[in-house]
């Protein structure tokens, strides 16, 4: 017999009655009824009923085991009485009575407890993971993870993608976040950077002929933590192809998640890739207040600016006579009641808005009247109109937000999701993805006026060179991302592969050809070698996995996270290094300032 295990907590049943078998795993429950000692046994695959007696010639080792103790038991398999037998676990049918018992290793005083669903502080979870993932949870959502990868590799081989590892070790590079630096030993002075992606090494390849590239990359970028985001390092489904538009990427990548949503979705409906809307950043951010919406939500913002314009109503009408201003209303079927617009009202407060003007529509037995201060103010002929641009009725109510979108659209964005869950708008049993395209090249910032990009720096400008002859606020790129229940799930573009349309390009940012050279010599280089037309885009292992497994922290399905801080409580990362290792990279820590 095998050392530790003949089958698995997983494999016993009736078929194995009366048969000596040998299991090795962790004490997961300790039942004493009556002398006789029960130990539900734990391994990764699953639970075997474990008991003993007094007759058992090892009832006093027994007796001292505590939960998590990893154990090897030596034993005959009975059949369980049928009153007994357990239906919800595959071994529910058999009992195995320990003849033998080996501890492999036992356990001190446990800091959080693996059996049951008891809460514990997330320090305590970070710091003690090992234990963490012993827990049922824990357990399904790594296998869940796992069973993801492979399935997304399996279906980007079956489109006849072929899997490359690019470099860990890179230079540093301007992908929208913070470099994790890495000093060099043999260059004194000069440092290496983790990758934030794999983006100049993918594009690479298709410049040297690799038609299809695909692979599940690390990627490492210093950002503040976020409960979709780890501060530290995180996985993608990275790909590229050659020859292809924008089209052609929609049409590749859509089926894969598709298809992983649908077979890991337990059951809940995924909207069909060919439906999905392809929706301009421009209306995403005017109908949805943000770039990824959750379009299992109805509602839809609407301007309603002209309706306030010269209005009774003298704080939007003072707004509206300003430049760049405008005011939006948040539909609210069934949201009217004075109660619940008081809530929604409050959460404006909440979110640092003076509040929200909101009007409602009841029924006054003759007919529907409008109440709330909004429609005392603007009278009853604008009142109408705006509902019937809304599209409402009697029972419903709206919500108002103005000035410039910038300062309020996001918290327009999260009203709108609060009011679709608080009303049962929303159906969380679904999947729904939306395409935003047609995202703008730079953008301005707001004290200084200066241009730089707003997303990928890579992208080609639609319209090439003649589009960045105009106004830099006006160019459009062929950049993409694709949303699902309010989550941005893949980012992508369409490359930029002509060394004249992205020196110019780079310029209108502020970056000179000599700069680009430097900082993109490789891929500049290259491309002055017969580039192909080429894009790709990159989704999120973590996010889609968190999707999947209906968790609300990205943490849930990462086996070792970092916490809020981006320290590794278990590993005690980040460390103060050694003189050694310092005096070895000619490198001087300074002193944290107060």
């Amino acid at each position: 017999m095998h050392e530790f295990r003949s089958h698995t907590c997983a494999e016993l049943t009736a078929s194995n009655v009366g048969e000596t078998v040998r299991l090795a795993g962790w004490v997961h429950r300790i039942r004493d009824h009556g002398g006789v000692l029960f130990i539900d046994l734990r391994d990764h695959y699953g639970i075997t009923q474990v008991l003993c007696d007094p007759d058992s010639p090892v009832f006093n080792e027994v007796e001292n085991v505590r939960s998590e103790w990893c154990i090897r038991i030596d034993g005959n398999v009975k059949a369980r009485d049928p009153e007994l037998v357990n239906p919800k676990i595959p071994t529910g049918e058999v009992e195995v009575f320990i003849r033998d018992m080996e501890v492999l290793g036992a356990a001190e005083e446990l800091p959080l407890i693996v059996f049951g669903d008891q809460e514990y502080p997330e320090e305590t979870r970070l710091r003690y993971r090992f234990l963490d993932l012993r827990r049922e949870a824990m357990q399904e959502n790594m296998k869940l993870r796992s069973d993801v990868v492979a399935s997304i590799r399996k279906r980007m081989w079956d489109q006849d993608f072929r899997e490359h590892q690019t470099p860990i070790i890179t230079a540093s590079s301007p992908e929208g976040a913070r470099d994790f630096l890495v000093p060099s030993r043999l260059h004194p002075g000069k440092f290496y950077a983790l990758p934030q992606a794999p983006q100049q090494f993918k594009q690479l390849l298709m410049v040297s002929g690799f038609d299809k590239y695909f692979q599940i990359a690390p990627c490492f970028r210093d950002e503040d933590p976020r409960a979709d985001r780890s501060p530290t390092d995180f996985y993608q489904l990275d790909m590229e192809m050659s020859f292809v538009e924008q089209q052609d990427v929609f049409d590749t990548v859509a089926p894969v998640l598709q298809g992983v949503f649908e077979e890991f979705g337990g059951g809940r409906k995924v909207d069909a890739a060919a439906d999905w809307p392809q929706i301009s950043y421009r209306d995403a951010a005017l109908w949805y207040g943000t770039d990824k919406p959750d379009l299992r939500n109805p509602i839809k913002l609407q301007d309603v600016s002209e309706h306030f314009r010269g209005s009774g109503f003298a704080i939007f009408a003072k707004i509206l006579e300003q430049d760049g201003t405008e005011i939006r209303a948040i539909p609210a079927p069934t949201g009217g009641s004075r109660k619940f617009c008081d809530r929604m009202n409050a959460f404006a407060q909440k979110e640092g808005l003076p509040g929200m003007g909101y009007i409602f529509w009841r029924d006054q037995g003759e007919g529907m009247e409008a109440a709330g201060p909004l429609a005392k103010n603007i009278g009853p002929e604008r009142t109408e109109a705006i509902r019937e641009q809304l599209g409402l009725g009697v029972g419903d109510a709206a919500f108002f937000l103005g000035g410039k979108a910038s300062a309020f659209e996001s918290v327009a964005g999260k009203a709108r999701v609060v009011i679709g869950d608080e009303l049962g708008l929303t159906d969380s049993d679904r999947f729904a993805f939306a395409w935003i395209v047609d995202f703008p090249m730079y953008e301005a910032d707001e004290e200084t006026g200066k241009i730089d990009f707003s997303h990928n720096p890579f992208s080609m400008p639609q319209g090439g060179m003649e589009a960045l002859a105009g106004d830099p606020l006006e160019v459009l790129g062929f950049q993409y991302d694709l949303a699902c229940n309010g989550y941005e799930l893949v980012s992508g573009a369409i490359r930029n592969h002509k060394p004249e349309i992205m020196f110019k390009a780079f310029e209108l940012a502020g970056y000179g050809e000599d700069e680009v050279k430097k900082r993109f010599g490789g891929m500049v280089n290259a491309f002055r070698f017969g580039a192909p037309p080429h894009g790709g885009c990159a989704a999120g292992i973590d996010r889609i996995v968190m999707l999947l497994a209906d968790e609300a922290n990205i943490r849930e399905v990462i086996l070792f996270p970092m916490n809020q801080r981006a320290e590794d409580l278990m590993m005690a990362a980040p460390s103060d290094p050694t003189n050694e290792q310092l005096r070895e990279l000619r490198l001087r820590v300074l002193p944290p300032e107060e």
